[in-house]
């Protein structure tokens, strides 16, 4: 019993008691029947007392809720002001017996003490209902409203800058009416531009009723960047943009084709500032064109706040222009010092105004110094620190892309201020510093990157210790909810001009095991011209025979690879790598020790696609690979090289040539694999559902025969009793295949009687392989059917009815052909989506019935089925049941659609709800304020995730369903169930490798974390995340070695 099911009861209860009441008015002048009424007040209020005690022991843990704890004190309340009124009216019942004639006649005169007594109880009782309905009217009133208010967009304002003068002044401007919409705040780089404009968009003006956002471009969206390349630097804006739509909530369907269509993703952003009032934060732009794209959008009542060092953006006339210089950071670089050195005004030594004189009061090169500072109070360090930054200052190497003298001095100075930052840190310190400049810092750069670089130059466990520094001297910064890193865009620069040493430091004079280990990173995560000399090491490596440095390149890019913070990252990566291993792949499986070919294993499982097997595989065919394979797996006890190499002979087979598949039959130990599918062998499962279902994709009966013989299907019922939610998925799928793809042996395990022992779900999917006779004709008369469906197409509301049910057995054996064809070429289908359309009253308790008898056909029937149903439009009509509000007609909705959607021809209706764009209609409908309607379409989103590939998913990350999910956790307690459902989703696609998975799940995970951040379920909810994912881990350790689902 939840919380709104005790209120229920209670309520039932408290209702029963005011009919009570009114038999005890009535029986005050009966006194006879006066002792039962009280009697059976007693009893109830003994009900509420059982009632408030079950629920408070039930959900001991879930009292912090101030609604629940709300409801269940008001029932004490009305428990503890009904136990004397009763006890009184016993009392008055008792005495009254013992009264007189003329004592009676006087209480009917001056009034009856037991009526009014009831009175005061009856009054109790209507209050405490009155409470609760109103409380349910305000509640409703409170959602409802809520729900069409949409949510104000924030953005986070910075530590340790105060506000100034100049921030009211853009102020001002934002409010004026007429004023200009776009606001250029511009000046030296790293005065504060962006600190400023934060400063605002953190509290905007009340006219901007939508809020503000942030929208970063940086150095590296400019045409500059992409080397004058046009298109190149259209593609990368576009990507910027369609960021952005989706920061703001906003996403149509856009194919994979257009999302590098400017002009098509521009003519989105009219739409979806359409109406809108938000305070438009355009940060660090390096290009007019961006500026001019958003303010010529009309139909808006949006500003636009962009910050910029580049002189070129200045010249945009339609603009007002806020410049900062260093009248306007006076006035705070003291607090700014203050705050980043920890010391109180009293304790700042005098020579402190010196320094800040010397840093020419630029907010950037005074929070670094006071970090260097960090509670330091001797004048002598700090005088010392004022000469260092002038020696500093002056040695220091500017970037040679400025020519504008006063912006070269500005930055000289910044770069001095990073030197005498660095001289204060550990040399460990400087030197991880230095080597990251390696890296390109477009964008957020993973922890598990920076502790590979770490790796190439110190102990791996000082790693936590020395990156601190670097972050609390604020040349590098550490994003709140993920282990990413970025950096100022001064800090870029400057890391620009250390290029060469990083190079030397980590490539050049690394030892070659070292270079192995951090190639692989860096040809992800570098510069372009450090991805060059990666890329040539990496081809190096994996050509000559060092075997010891091939083994530890494939290692390190399994590991890079793993560490993508998308899965559109992941692919790019993963393609590039492909094109380096692929053509090397045959040879160093060939030519190879045991270590080499298995490495070489876990990378083509980590790795590979289905056309990069059917690039590169064929090859194997032919030259001995096969049976060098082979020759491991017989000599080879270690259980992950096993696992590797099997499914690597698993996937030849698949797609090989009927010869291979014979080997590989030969060579595959499946007593081996079927110890691994023991329940006590959680970490090898998923591992062993790839290999299965790829041989007996490849093998057949053939290979079905094998696995019965040693008794893997014994194992999969086990796991299908026994095993997690997930691996109790995959052993469905396994089984499946083994009876679809291996016909129903009779030797099988699976039999009548072990299938009643299974959950009803698998006993749906899989009864008809065990149940079915295929021997006997299940045809009916002709005539039968085409009367039943003449009657359907009759108006009669009894008739129709009566024939649908009659129906049903019939459809169920649509699985015969003669049946099928019968029933596609007359007009039932037709009828029966009429009916699902249907907005008749008297026909609208049919639309459940059509909707059973169509899901019923669709699971006999099949593909061909769906196909038809396809041409009537029935699943979006099914998605639009599954949003009204008859709670009937949803249930039935949506189990349709689950049974079509995993049955034959779930693909086609699976492609139809994306085309139709009915899964944005889902995503919307996660935020209904109907508990049911949220209900119904997380539970289709959840089989959508489980049933979908990388576009499909990529769509639901753009819509922000884990975010839209995340909110539901809020509202709901916090359980982190459909936050856990998604991740379980992921686990059982078996459209995504695993490696997919790790890093989709990575996503969900950091998502989450920030729609989480802060709230009182935070801790909860990751909690619930961390265990599903380290479930996942213990699973996919075999095949990744990573800790991997």
């Amino acid at each position: 019993m939840d919380a709104s099911e005790f209120i229920s009861s209670a309520t039932q209860i408290v209702s029963s008691m005011v009919g009570t009441i009114s038999a005890l008015e009535q029986a005050s002048w009966d006194l006879d029947e006066a002792p039962k009424r009280i009697k059976s007040l007693e009893e109830f209020v003994h009900d509420l007392e059982n009632l408030t005690r079950r629920i408070k022991q039930k959900h001991v843990y879930k009292l912090h809720n101030p609604q629940l704890y709300h409801q269940i004190q008001s029932l004490n309340a009305l428990v503890q002001r009904l136990h004397p009124n009763i006890t009184k009216a016993r009392g008055i019942v008792s005495s009254t017996k013992r009264k007189s004639m003329a004592k009676i006649v006087q209480n009917s005169v001056a009034g009856d003490p037991l009526g009014k007594l009831a009175g005061t109880i009856r009054g109790d009782l209507n209050w405490w209902l009155e409470s609760q309905r109103l409380m349910q009217d305000v509640e409703k009133v409170i959602e409802s409203t809520a729900r069409h208010i949409p949510a104000r967009l924030k953005i986070n304002t910075e530590h340790g800058y105060p506000i100034s003068s100049k921030c009211n002044l853009i102020r001002n401007l934002l409010e004026q009416e007429g004023s200009h919409r776009v606001i250029l705040i511009v000046g030296l780089s790293g005065i504060g531009k962006s600190c400023m404009a934060r400063q605002v968009g953190s509290d905007p003006p009340a006219k901007f009723v939508d809020g503000a956002v942030q929208l970063g471009f940086g150095q590296w969206c400019s045409r500059a960047a992409c080397n004058g390349n046009r298109a190149e630097y259209q593609k990368c804006l576009a990507r910027k943009i369609c960021k952005f739509l989706v920061q703001i909530g906003f996403w149509k369907k856009i194919e994979d084709e257009n999302t590098g269509d400017l002009e098509y993703i521009c003519c989105l952003l009219q739409e979806a500032l359409y109406g809108k009032s938000i305070l438009i934060l355009l940060d660090d732009v390096w290009e007019q064109d961006i500026v001019e794209r958003f303010a010529k959008l009309y139909d808006n009542d949006c500003k636009y706040l962009v910050t910029t060092r580049n002189e070129a953006v200045y010249e945009i006339t339609e603009a007002e222009k806020v410049e900062l210089g260093k009248d306007d950071t006076v006035e705070m670089s003291k607090a700014i010092l203050l705050y980043h050195s920890l010391l109180s005004e009293e304790e700042l030594p005098s020579v402190a105004e010196s320094l800040l004189e010397r840093c020419g009061h630029h907010p950037l090169t005074v929070a670094v110094m006071g970090k260097a500072l960090r509670k330091e109070i001797r004048a002598e360090k700090w005088e010392k620190a004022i000469t260092n930054l002038s020696t500093f200052a002056t040695c220091a190497r500017g970037p040679v892309s400025y020519v504008n003298e006063k912006e070269a001095e500005n930055t000289l100075t910044i770069f001095g201020s990073f030197e005498f930052s660095l001289e204060a840190m550990p040399g460990d310190s400087r030197k991880l510093f230095i080597a990251l400049a390696a890296l390109s810092w477009a964008e957020p750069v993973p922890e598990a990157c920076l502790e590979a670089i770490w790796s190439v130059l110190g102990q791996e466990m000082m790693f936590p210790l020395i990156v601190c520094r670097l972050v609390e001297g604020s040349l590098l910064m550490k994003t709140d909810t993920d282990p990413l890193y970025q950096v100022h865009d001064m800090v870029s620069l400057y890391l620009d001009s250390k290029t060469n040493d990083s190079v030397v430091l980590l490539v050049n004079e690394s030892s070659d095991e070292n270079k192995a280990l951090i190639c692989p990173w860096l040809f992800i995560f570098g510069k372009e011209s450090v991805k060059r000399i990666s890329e040539q090491k990496i081809e190096t490596f994996l050509s000559v025979f060092e075997e010891k440095q091939a083994v530890t390149t494939i290692e390190a890019i399994i590991k890079a690879l793993m560490a993508s913070k998308t899965i559109s990252d992941f692919e790019a990566s993963r393609a590039t790598f492909v094109g380096i291993l692929g053509p090397r792949i045959e040879g160093l499986i060939l030519s190879g020790s045991q270590g080499l070919v298995a490495v070489s294993a876990e990378a083509i499982t980590n790795i590979f696609n289905r056309s990069d097997y059917c690039n590169y595989f064929p090859s194997f065919e032919s030259t001995g690979a096969v049976e060098k394979l082979s020759m491991i797996l017989e000599n080879c006890e270690d259980p992950k090289i096993q696992t590797n190499i099997s499914i690597v002979l698993a996937k030849l087979a698949e797609f090989g040539n009927s010869e291979t598949v014979n080997k590989v039959l030969q060579s595959i130990h499946f007593n081996q694999l079927a110890d691994l599918l023991s329940l006590d062998a959680e970490e090898w499962h998923d591992s062993m559902f790839t290999i299965l279902m790829s041989l007996t994709i490849a093998g057949k009966s053939k290979a079905v025969e094998r696995m019965i013989a040693c008794e893997i299907d014994k194992n999969l019922i086990k796991l299908l009793e026994n095993g997690t939610e997930v691996v109790q998925h995959h052993a469905i799928v396994t089984l499946k295949a083994f009876y679809e793809l291996g016909g129903c042996p009779t030797n099988g395990s699976l039999q009548p009687a072990n299938l009643n022992l299974l959950p009803w779900q698998v006993r749906l999917r899989l009864e008809r392989f065990v149940l079915s006779d295929q021997n006997v004709t299940l045809s009916p008369k002709p005539q039968t059917l085409e009367d039943l469906i003449h009657v359907v197409l009759d108006s009669n509301y009894k008739q129709v009815t009566e024939a649908m049910q009659e129906l049903i057995p019939i459809v169920e054996k649509a699985g015969n052909p003669k049946i099928r064809d019968m029933i596609l070429n007359s007009p039932l289908i037709k009828r029966l989506s009429e009916l699902l359309q249907s907005g008749n009253s008297q026909q609208s308790s049919m639309k459940s019935e059509s909707a059973f008898l169509l899901m019923k056909l669709a699971c006999a029937g099949g593909e061909p089925c769906i196909k038809k149903y396809l041409e009537y439009d029935i699943i979006p009509e099914l998605v639009k049941m599954m949003q009204c509000t008859i709670v009937q007609h949803q249930d039935a909705a949506y189990t349709a659609l689950h049974q079509m959607l995993f049955g034959s021809g779930g693909v086609l209706v699976l492609n139809n709800i994306f085309q139709m764009g009915l899964i944005e209609k889902m995503a919307h409908s996660i935020e209904s304020k109907s508990m049911k309607t949220r209900e119904i379409n997380v539970y289709c989103l959840l089989d959508i995730v489980e049933l979908g590939n990388k576009k499909c998913l990529e769509r639901m990350f753009s819509l922000q369903v884990v975010e839209k999910l995340a909110k539901l956790e809020k509202l709901s307690g916090g359980s982190g169930e459909t936050v856990v459902g998604f991740l379980k989703g992921i686990d059982k696609c078996k459209h995504l490798s695993q490696a997919e998975r790790k890093v989709m799940k990575q996503q969900v995970v950091r998502k989450v974390r920030v729609a989480m951040k802060g709230h009182k379920f935070e801790a909860r909810i990751l909690a619930a995340l961390d265990a599903c994912a380290s479930e996942g881990s213990i699973r996919g350790a075999s095949s990744s070695g990573s800790g991997r689902k």
